[in-house]
Protein backbone atom coordinates (compact mmCIF):
# COMPACT_ATOMS: atom_id res chain seq x y z
CA UNK A 1 0.00 0.00 0.00
CA UNK A 2 1.41 3.69 -0.51
CA UNK A 3 1.32 4.86 2.89
CA UNK A 4 1.79 8.68 1.41
CA UNK A 5 -1.47 7.96 -0.91
CA UNK A 6 -2.96 6.66 2.33
CA UNK A 7 -2.13 9.25 5.39
CA UNK A 8 -3.32 11.64 2.58
CA UNK A 9 -6.35 10.55 1.94
CA UNK A 10 -6.97 10.30 5.94
CA UNK A 11 -6.02 13.54 6.86
CA UNK A 12 -8.13 15.14 4.09
CA UNK A 13 -11.33 13.71 5.08
CA UNK A 14 -10.74 14.33 8.45
CA UNK A 15 -10.54 18.06 7.39
CA UNK A 16 -13.92 17.60 5.02
CA UNK A 17 -16.09 15.29 7.38
CA UNK A 18 -16.51 17.32 10.66
CA UNK A 19 -17.42 20.31 8.82
CA UNK A 20 -20.94 18.46 8.23
CA UNK A 21 -21.18 17.81 11.95
CA UNK A 22 -20.42 20.86 13.30
CA UNK A 23 -24.29 22.07 13.33
CA UNK A 24 -23.60 24.75 15.76
CA UNK A 25 -22.37 23.31 18.68
CA UNK A 26 -19.88 24.71 20.96
CA UNK A 27 -16.11 22.98 21.04
CA UNK A 28 -15.67 21.29 23.62
CA UNK A 29 -12.63 21.82 25.83
CA UNK A 30 -9.91 19.15 24.01
CA UNK A 31 -7.81 16.97 25.72
CA UNK A 32 -5.18 15.89 23.11
CA UNK A 33 -3.43 12.22 22.84
CA UNK A 34 -0.42 10.52 21.36
CA UNK A 35 -0.92 7.21 19.42
CA UNK A 36 2.44 5.76 18.85
CA UNK A 37 2.61 3.22 15.82
CA UNK A 38 5.61 2.02 14.30
CA UNK A 39 7.85 2.97 11.17
CA UNK A 40 5.66 4.25 8.20
CA UNK A 41 6.74 0.95 5.82
CA UNK A 42 4.68 -1.22 7.75
CA UNK A 43 0.69 -1.26 9.14
CA UNK A 44 1.03 0.45 12.26
CA UNK A 45 1.43 3.79 11.00
CA UNK A 46 -1.42 3.78 8.37
CA UNK A 47 -3.58 2.33 10.64
CA UNK A 48 -2.79 4.81 13.70
CA UNK A 49 -3.12 7.51 11.59
CA UNK A 50 -6.54 6.12 10.59
CA UNK A 51 -7.42 5.36 13.81
CA UNK A 52 -6.77 9.04 15.15
CA UNK A 53 -8.28 10.83 12.16
CA UNK A 54 -11.49 8.99 13.16
CA UNK A 55 -10.98 10.32 16.58
CA UNK A 56 -10.79 14.10 15.06
CA UNK A 57 -13.58 13.31 13.25
CA UNK A 58 -16.04 11.82 15.93
CA UNK A 59 -15.43 13.06 19.01
CA UNK A 60 -13.03 16.53 18.41
CA UNK A 61 -15.96 18.87 18.10
CA UNK A 62 -18.47 17.45 20.37
CA UNK A 63 -16.24 15.71 23.01
CA UNK A 64 -13.18 17.60 22.71
CA UNK A 65 -10.63 14.48 22.39
CA UNK A 66 -7.96 15.18 19.84
CA UNK A 67 -5.68 12.64 18.91
CA UNK A 68 -2.26 12.55 16.56
CA UNK A 69 -0.33 9.35 15.11
CA UNK A 70 2.94 9.55 15.58
CA UNK A 71 5.96 6.63 13.83
CA UNK A 72 8.13 4.73 16.21
CA UNK A 73 10.41 2.27 16.17
CA UNK A 74 7.35 0.22 16.97
CA UNK A 75 6.17 -1.93 20.32
CA UNK A 76 9.80 -1.73 21.69
CA UNK A 77 9.91 2.39 22.24
CA UNK A 78 6.18 2.39 22.02
CA UNK A 79 6.30 0.85 25.76
CA UNK A 80 8.53 3.54 26.59
CA UNK A 81 6.85 6.25 25.27
CA UNK A 82 3.95 4.92 27.22
CA UNK A 83 5.58 4.50 30.42
CA UNK A 84 7.14 8.28 30.16
CA UNK A 85 3.93 9.78 29.68
CA UNK A 86 4.77 10.79 26.10
CA UNK A 87 2.31 9.07 24.41
CA UNK A 88 -1.27 7.94 25.52
CA UNK A 89 -2.47 5.20 23.42
CA UNK A 90 -0.17 2.60 21.33
CA UNK A 91 -0.10 -0.53 18.60
CA UNK A 92 1.80 -3.39 20.08
CA UNK A 93 2.99 -6.60 19.41
CA UNK A 94 1.07 -9.36 21.61
CA UNK A 95 4.37 -10.51 22.77
CA UNK A 96 5.00 -7.45 24.28
CA UNK A 97 1.93 -6.77 26.19
CA UNK A 98 2.93 -10.57 27.45
CA UNK A 99 6.38 -9.34 28.47
CA UNK A 100 4.67 -5.88 29.77
CA UNK A 101 2.15 -7.84 32.32
CA UNK A 102 4.79 -10.02 33.11
CA UNK A 103 7.83 -8.21 33.28
CA UNK A 104 9.79 -10.67 31.42
CA UNK A 105 11.64 -10.86 27.73
CA UNK A 106 12.75 -7.52 26.43
CA UNK A 107 11.01 -5.93 29.62
CA UNK A 108 12.72 -7.67 32.41
CA UNK A 109 15.09 -5.10 33.13
CA UNK A 110 11.91 -2.19 33.18
CA UNK A 111 9.61 -4.42 34.94
CA UNK A 112 6.20 -5.32 34.73
CA UNK A 113 4.45 -2.26 32.97
CA UNK A 114 1.62 -1.30 35.44
CA UNK A 115 0.44 1.50 33.46
CA UNK A 116 -0.51 0.07 30.23
CA UNK A 117 -4.09 -1.80 29.84
CA UNK A 118 -5.97 -3.03 26.72
CA UNK A 119 -8.54 -1.97 24.48
CA UNK A 120 -8.89 -3.95 21.66
CA UNK A 121 -7.30 -7.01 19.82
CA UNK A 122 -6.68 -5.47 15.99
CA UNK A 123 -5.01 -7.89 13.40
CA UNK A 124 -2.57 -10.82 13.42
CA UNK A 125 0.87 -9.57 12.97
CA UNK A 126 1.71 -11.46 9.83
CA UNK A 127 5.61 -12.89 9.86
CA UNK A 128 6.74 -12.30 5.95
CA UNK A 129 10.06 -14.10 5.59
CA UNK A 130 12.15 -12.96 2.39
CA UNK A 131 15.14 -14.05 1.28
CA UNK A 132 17.18 -13.97 -1.71
CA UNK A 133 16.30 -16.58 -3.59
CA UNK A 134 19.47 -17.84 -4.43
CA UNK A 135 19.78 -19.25 -0.91
CA UNK A 136 16.29 -21.18 -1.18
CA UNK A 137 16.26 -24.88 -0.98
CA UNK A 138 13.31 -26.30 0.59
CA UNK A 139 11.03 -22.77 0.43
CA UNK A 140 10.00 -22.83 4.04
CA UNK A 141 11.76 -21.17 7.02
CA UNK A 142 14.70 -23.71 7.48
CA UNK A 143 16.40 -21.64 4.69
CA UNK A 144 17.25 -19.03 6.64
CA UNK A 145 20.10 -21.01 8.23
CA UNK A 146 22.07 -20.50 4.83
CA UNK A 147 22.28 -16.82 5.98
CA UNK A 148 25.45 -17.57 7.34
CA UNK A 149 27.49 -14.09 6.70
CA UNK A 150 24.65 -13.27 4.03
CA UNK A 151 23.25 -10.04 5.70
CA UNK A 152 19.79 -10.24 7.62
CA UNK A 153 18.29 -6.65 8.59
CA UNK A 154 16.62 -7.64 12.07
CA UNK A 155 14.51 -4.54 12.61
CA UNK A 156 15.39 -1.12 13.60
CA UNK A 157 16.71 -1.19 17.13
CA UNK A 158 14.79 -1.55 20.20
CA UNK A 159 11.54 -2.34 17.95
CA UNK A 160 9.42 -4.68 18.27
CA UNK A 161 10.68 -6.42 15.06
CA UNK A 162 14.03 -6.85 16.78
CA UNK A 163 12.75 -8.29 19.70
CA UNK A 164 10.58 -10.50 18.45
CA UNK A 165 12.88 -11.77 15.59
CA UNK A 166 15.06 -12.36 18.39
CA UNK A 167 12.56 -14.52 20.18
CA UNK A 168 11.58 -16.24 17.42
CA UNK A 169 14.96 -17.25 16.22
CA UNK A 170 15.89 -17.95 19.75
CA UNK A 171 13.32 -20.99 19.96
CA UNK A 172 14.05 -21.94 16.74
CA UNK A 173 17.87 -22.39 17.23
CA UNK A 174 19.30 -20.40 14.40
CA UNK A 175 22.69 -19.23 14.96
CA UNK A 176 21.14 -15.24 13.70
CA UNK A 177 23.83 -13.93 15.32
CA UNK A 178 26.47 -15.13 12.63
CA UNK A 179 24.02 -13.87 9.90
CA UNK A 180 25.93 -10.29 9.69
CA UNK A 181 23.22 -8.34 11.12
CA UNK A 182 21.46 -4.78 9.89
CA UNK A 183 19.41 -2.68 12.30
CA UNK A 184 16.71 -1.12 9.76
CA UNK A 185 13.26 -0.37 9.82
CA UNK A 186 11.00 -1.81 6.51
CA UNK A 187 11.49 0.47 4.12
CA UNK A 188 15.21 0.81 4.08
CA UNK A 189 15.45 -3.15 4.63
CA UNK A 190 13.99 -3.41 1.17
CA UNK A 191 16.02 -0.51 -0.12
CA UNK A 192 18.93 -3.12 1.17
CA UNK A 193 17.53 -6.38 -0.13
CA UNK A 194 16.65 -4.63 -3.78
CA UNK A 195 20.05 -2.91 -3.99
CA UNK A 196 21.35 -6.84 -2.80
CA UNK A 197 23.31 -5.47 0.45
CA UNK A 198 21.38 -7.84 2.22
CA UNK A 199 19.84 -11.70 1.34
CA UNK A 200 17.11 -11.65 3.80
CA UNK A 201 14.25 -9.60 6.43
CA UNK A 202 11.09 -10.09 8.09
CA UNK A 203 8.88 -8.10 7.47
CA UNK A 204 5.73 -8.53 10.44
CA UNK A 205 3.36 -6.71 9.32
CA UNK A 206 -0.51 -6.63 8.04
CA UNK A 207 -1.33 -8.93 5.07
CA UNK A 208 -1.35 -6.99 2.06
CA UNK A 209 1.77 -4.87 3.18
CA UNK A 210 3.26 -1.88 0.95
CA UNK A 211 6.84 -3.15 1.46
CA UNK A 212 6.60 -6.61 0.35
CA UNK A 213 4.32 -5.77 -2.42
CA UNK A 214 7.31 -3.75 -3.67
CA UNK A 215 10.08 -6.34 -3.05
CA UNK A 216 8.40 -8.82 -5.06
CA UNK A 217 7.35 -5.51 -7.82
CA UNK A 218 10.98 -4.94 -8.44
CA UNK A 219 13.08 -7.94 -7.63
CA UNK A 220 10.41 -10.22 -9.33
CA UNK A 221 11.46 -14.20 -9.05
CA UNK A 222 15.31 -13.22 -7.12
CA UNK A 223 13.23 -13.26 -4.20
CA UNK A 224 11.44 -15.59 -2.24
CA UNK A 225 8.30 -15.81 0.20
CA UNK A 226 9.25 -18.35 2.72
CA UNK A 227 6.58 -20.61 3.90
CA UNK A 228 6.54 -21.95 7.99
CA UNK A 229 5.68 -25.77 8.45
CA UNK A 230 3.53 -26.75 11.03
CA UNK A 231 6.56 -28.62 12.62
CA UNK A 232 8.69 -24.97 12.27
CA UNK A 233 5.68 -22.99 13.75
CA UNK A 234 6.32 -25.55 17.00
CA UNK A 235 9.93 -24.75 17.27
CA UNK A 236 9.27 -20.57 16.49
CA UNK A 237 6.78 -20.52 19.14
CA UNK A 238 8.49 -21.89 21.77
CA UNK A 239 5.90 -23.84 23.93
CA UNK A 240 4.34 -19.58 24.36
CA UNK A 241 1.09 -20.66 22.58
CA UNK A 242 1.32 -16.64 21.16
CA UNK A 243 1.87 -17.77 17.69
CA UNK A 244 -0.84 -19.62 15.43
CA UNK A 245 -0.70 -20.14 11.50
CA UNK A 246 -2.00 -18.08 8.88
CA UNK A 247 -2.44 -18.33 5.14
CA UNK A 248 -1.73 -15.11 2.80
CA UNK A 249 -3.72 -15.36 0.07
CA UNK A 250 -2.05 -16.21 -3.53
CA UNK A 251 -2.19 -13.25 -5.33
CA UNK A 252 -1.40 -10.81 -2.25
CA UNK A 253 2.37 -10.01 -3.78
CA UNK A 254 3.10 -9.16 -7.45
CA UNK A 255 4.38 -12.94 -8.85
CA UNK A 256 2.72 -15.20 -6.05
CA UNK A 257 0.34 -16.94 -7.09
CA UNK A 258 -0.46 -19.76 -4.75
CA UNK A 259 -1.35 -19.34 -1.21
CA UNK A 260 2.02 -18.88 1.24
CA UNK A 261 1.27 -20.78 4.93
CA UNK A 262 3.03 -19.02 7.65
CA UNK A 263 2.69 -17.74 11.38
CA UNK A 264 1.44 -14.47 12.98
CA UNK A 265 0.78 -12.88 16.66
CA UNK A 266 -2.11 -10.52 18.26
CA UNK A 267 -1.32 -6.69 17.55
CA UNK A 268 -3.68 -4.90 19.98
CA UNK A 269 -4.71 -1.53 20.91
CA UNK A 270 -2.85 -0.35 23.80
CA UNK A 271 -3.57 2.86 26.55
CA UNK A 272 -2.44 4.49 30.32
CA UNK A 273 -4.62 3.48 33.03
CA UNK A 274 -4.79 7.16 33.81
CA UNK A 275 -6.40 7.46 30.81
CA UNK A 276 -10.18 9.09 31.58
CA UNK A 277 -12.69 6.59 31.28
CA UNK A 278 -15.35 8.12 29.29
CA UNK A 279 -12.51 9.18 26.27
CA UNK A 280 -11.37 5.64 26.18
CA UNK A 281 -15.47 4.24 25.99
CA UNK A 282 -15.94 7.30 23.18
CA UNK A 283 -12.96 5.99 21.42
CA UNK A 284 -13.76 2.01 21.33
CA UNK A 285 -17.19 2.94 20.59
CA UNK A 286 -16.21 4.81 17.47
CA UNK A 287 -13.99 2.19 16.20
CA UNK A 288 -16.13 -0.22 16.49
CA UNK A 289 -18.97 1.96 14.51
CA UNK A 290 -16.53 2.65 12.10
CA UNK A 291 -14.71 -0.49 10.74
CA UNK A 292 -15.57 0.18 7.27
CA UNK A 293 -13.13 3.08 7.36
CA UNK A 294 -10.44 1.40 8.47
CA UNK A 295 -10.85 -1.68 6.36
CA UNK A 296 -10.48 1.25 3.01
CA UNK A 297 -7.48 2.49 4.64
CA UNK A 298 -5.88 -0.95 4.81
CA UNK A 299 -6.77 -4.31 4.47
CA UNK A 300 -5.34 -5.73 7.39
CA UNK A 301 -7.96 -4.09 9.55
CA UNK A 302 -10.83 -6.02 7.08
CA UNK A 303 -11.17 -9.16 10.10
CA UNK A 304 -11.54 -6.84 12.76
CA UNK A 305 -15.20 -7.28 14.66
CA UNK A 306 -16.42 -7.25 18.17
CA UNK A 307 -16.80 -11.20 17.77
CA UNK A 308 -12.92 -11.16 18.30
CA UNK A 309 -12.44 -8.48 19.84
CA UNK A 310 -11.28 -9.81 22.86
CA UNK A 311 -9.57 -12.72 21.74
CA UNK A 312 -6.13 -13.00 23.06
CA UNK A 313 -5.78 -9.87 25.02
CA UNK A 314 -2.48 -9.84 26.90
CA UNK A 315 -3.54 -7.18 29.49
CA UNK A 316 -6.55 -6.70 31.56
CA UNK A 317 -8.64 -4.23 29.92
CA UNK A 318 -9.22 -0.26 30.52
CA UNK A 319 -12.11 0.58 32.11
CA UNK A 320 -13.62 2.50 28.92
CA UNK A 321 -13.14 0.02 26.75
CA UNK A 322 -14.84 -2.34 29.26
CA UNK A 323 -17.94 -0.72 29.70
CA UNK A 324 -18.69 -0.08 25.98
CA UNK A 325 -18.13 -4.10 25.12
CA UNK A 326 -20.36 -5.11 28.49
CA UNK A 327 -23.07 -2.46 26.64
CA UNK A 328 -23.11 -4.46 23.29
CA UNK A 329 -23.39 -7.23 25.22
CA UNK A 330 -19.65 -8.90 25.64
CA UNK A 331 -18.98 -10.70 28.67
CA UNK A 332 -15.49 -9.71 29.65
CA UNK A 333 -13.22 -13.20 30.26
CA UNK A 334 -11.56 -13.00 34.31
CA UNK A 335 -8.12 -13.11 32.94
CA UNK A 336 -8.38 -9.37 31.27
CA UNK A 337 -10.88 -8.07 33.02
CA UNK A 338 -10.39 -4.17 34.21
CA UNK A 339 -7.78 -3.93 37.50
CA UNK A 340 -8.30 -0.59 38.66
Amino acid sequence: MNTSFTRRTALAAALALPLSGLGGAAMAETRSYVLTTATTGGTYYPVGVALATLAKIHLMNEHGIDMSAISSAGSGENTVLMREGQAQFAIMQGLFGQWAREGAGALEEAGPQDNQRSIAMLWPNVEHFLIHSSLVESGTAEDLANLEGQGFSIGARNSGTEHSNRFLFENYGFDYESWDLVYQGFGPSIDSLINGQIMSTNINSGIGVGTVTRAKAQMGDDVTLLSVTEEELEKFDGGTGLYFAITIPGGTYPGIDEDVETIAQPNFLAVNYDVPEEDVYLFTKTIYENLGFLCNIHPATCDMSLENALAGLPLPLHAGAARYYEEVGLEIPDNIAPVD
